[in-house]
């Protein structure tokens, strides 16, 4: 399988250069890995152009955004003008973040995934965190999700969900419309992947009220947005988190933010997370 791999980069020169030496010693090699530098300020864009002098399938590119790192907009943003630059000829498209470290069959299990459930449209690992010397898995969502650190699309589904959303939400939405288009994910809890830096740690206040946004945008309504957002505050270790989440959604909702999935989706996606919530607490 034809492996694409899209990483977007900002100001990420103490992790990237393990980044890529993890994909350029793997035992099925991607086709091509393209390092979108987006207006770094360190050596971001020299270490990887080192790694594209070495290796014939790493390329470099760059492009100027908003200094503020914005989750969701500015990383899709680049994503994206990375993908400009592909041709057609993949299987796999993944968008990886430059501060991870793949064991080095990661590529290999991931296209058996594929290969052997033809339905599968989304597949990929599982982040662990360094914690007084000891890898634990990232434990901030739940285990059938896969992080937006380390999406991997077959291309037809890649299609026909339409890509990625350029706003925050967008790897949660990918997977509800994964799902509402009839096919499957796979989170393959073997594959650990060191995750170098700890997820929304360069996130500011204003980021934060991104997430209630999020939920807004998703159409979840205010009572699943409720047990979304104590949930996800109380896994960060941040109950506060809650009245940001809450009030980053009234706030969306009083200006009728944009919605990133249709209102037939909406049910959809409303429907299968209240039967998740009640397999798991009525059972």
């Amino acid at each position: 399988m034809n492996f694409y791999i899209i990483i977007p980069a900002h100001n990420e020169e103490d992790f990237i250069e393990k980044t890529l030496m993890s994909l350029a010693n793997q035992t099925l090699l991607p086709k091509r890995i393209v390092v979108v530098d987006d207006h770094s300020t360190d050596k971001t864009a020299l270490v990887a152009a080192r790694f594209s002098e070495k290796f014939h399938f790493i390329h470099l590119i760059k492009t100027t955004s908003e200094d503020t790192h914005l989750p969701g907009s500015k990383v899709i943003k680049a994503f994206y003008k990375g993908f400009e630059t592909l041709d057609d000829d993949y299987d796999i498209i993944c968008k990886f973040d430059a501060d991870l470290i793949f064991p080095e069959n990661y590529l290999e299990k991931v296209a058996e995934i594929f290969k052997n459930n033809p339905k599968c449209g989304m597949a990929g690992g599982v982040c662990t965190i360094e914690k007084n010397g000891i890898w634990e898995v990232e434990n901030l969502t739940n285990p059938d999700h896969i992080r937006g650190a380390l999406k991997a699309y077959r291309k037809d589904c890649f299609k026909v969900i339409g890509g990625l959303n350029t706003a925050m939400g967008w790897d949660t939405a990918d997977e509800f419309l994964v799902q509402y288009h009839g096919w499957e994910i796979k989170t393959e809890t073997s594959l650990l992947v060191k995750h170098l830096k700890p997820t929304g740690k360069s996130y500011d206040k204003t980021a934060r009220y991104k997430q209630g946004e999020a939920f807004y945008s998703l159409r979840y309504g205010f009572w699943l947005t409720f047990i979304a957002s104590l949930k996800l505050a109380l896994k960060k270790g941040n109950p506060l988190l809650f009245y940001d989440y809450l009030n980053g959604f009234l706030k969306a909702k009083s200006k009728k933010y944009t919605f990133l999935v249709s209102e037939k989706e909406g049910v959809f996606i409303r429907t299968l997370r209240w039967k998740k919530i009640k397999r798991k607490y009525f059972k």
